[in-house]
């Protein structure tokens, strides 16, 4: 069966300009009307029921799904996401279902549910990834939503997400010009798009400041703290020769697991090994020493995001629909040599 996606494909257009000449809700000229028409008749499109369903009415709702991080710990940045997509769509008379799941199957079925009971008029969707099922799914349905977060390239939807590898590479920057040469990286495990573009900056960092990279320099694991802190315990147990003079997180509680090894050691933070995590969650600042970190803007993304989704709601076409934000480079005790 033909979708929304094909075809604006096959017409050359968005999906939004789709949907708009499908629905009427805005004017578009009568070459791209046509354009559209021709190609939803070649396909034998038919549009979604349950699309022009949400249409037809408003629920002043919008559909929001995570996953609850394991063992108790806290996702700070998803939970300060969170609150500041609230406070936006209240802002528009909208409140957020939000729904905690577990599987991409748990997540779909959700999406499924309350498009189909008409709860909703649209979604919010964090933590993408390559060929990410509610993608899918929201695509093929024609239901509008924003993510924060990118997923395939070629699947046109709107998006904010934040500029890993522009971030990655100021930390490898930032370390090289204190003078480190052997750098490590604590990554995500392969798969996660996030991180594989946190981990594409570091390369590029160290390759355009003429760095070579041990393997043993590269370690992957789950977002957690003891993640982190067996990482630098492997790599201070390397040779005199290859042990690494800093280390990059591809998050701040990794980073703090690295951190806490090396106190643990006896190695000074900072003075001896250079630590550099990723959120500049709130406890960065408190420890000891203070975490060298990239800031996320959550909050200002968390207003991008309903902005967005309410201008397509309302059948406007957004100034941009994709949103890439550099995160900022705070600099903290952890790097500092003198501290």
């Amino acid at each position: 069966m033909a979708t929304i996606r094909d075809v604006a494909k096959e017409a050359g257009v968005s999906i939004a300009t789709v949907s708009y000449v499908l629905n009427n809700t805005k004017h578009v000229s009568e070459e791209t009307r046509r354009r559209v028409l021709e190609a939803a008749r070649k396909l034998g499109y038919r549009p979604s029921n349950i699309a022009r369903g949400l249409r037809a009415r408003r629920s002043h709702a919008l559909g929001y799904s995570w996953r609850p991080m394991p063992g108790g710990e806290i996702n700070v940045i998803l939970d300060t996401f969170l609150e500041s997509m609230a406070i936006a769509a209240a802002r528009h008379d909208y409140h957020i279902i939000a729904y905690p799941t577990t599987t991409e199957s748990d997540e779909v079925q959700f999406y499924r549910d309350l498009v189909e009971a008409e709860r909703v008029d649209g979604f919010v969707l964090s933590n993408t990834n390559y060929d990410d099922p509610r993608i899918r799914f929201l695509l093929d349905a024609g239901v509008p939503f924003v993510a924060f977060g990118r997923s395939n390239p070629d699947w046109d939807f709107p998006w904010v997400d934040v500029d890993g590898a522009a971030g990655m590479r100021k930390a490898v920057e930032h370390l090289v010009g204190l003078g480190h040469t052997r750098i490590a990286f604590i990554a995500w495990p392969e798969g996660s798009l996030s991180g594989e573009e946190r981990l594409r900056g570091y390369l590029e960092g160290m390759e355009a400041a003429g760095l070579s990279i041990d393997e043993a320099w590269v370690l992957r694991g789950e977002m957690r703290h003891e993640v982190g802190y067996e990482a630098a315990r492997v790599f201070m147990r390397l040779p005199a020769a290859r042990r690494p003079t800093a280390i990059i997180a591809v998050s701040d509680l990794m980073a703090v697991g690295a951190m806490n090894a090396l106190a643990d050691m006896g190695i000074r933070v900072g003075h001896s090994v250079a630590v550099v995590g990723f959120d500049d969650i709130p406890m960065a600042r408190y420890l000891r020493p203070p975490l060298t970190t990239l800031r996320q803007p959550i909050a200002d993304i968390g207003e991008k995001v309903i902005d967005m989704l309410m201008k397509h709601l309302a059948g406007e076409e957004p100034e941009q629909c994709h949103v890439l934000v550099e995160p900022e480079l705070v600099i903290r005790a952890s790097t500092m040599p003198d501290t």
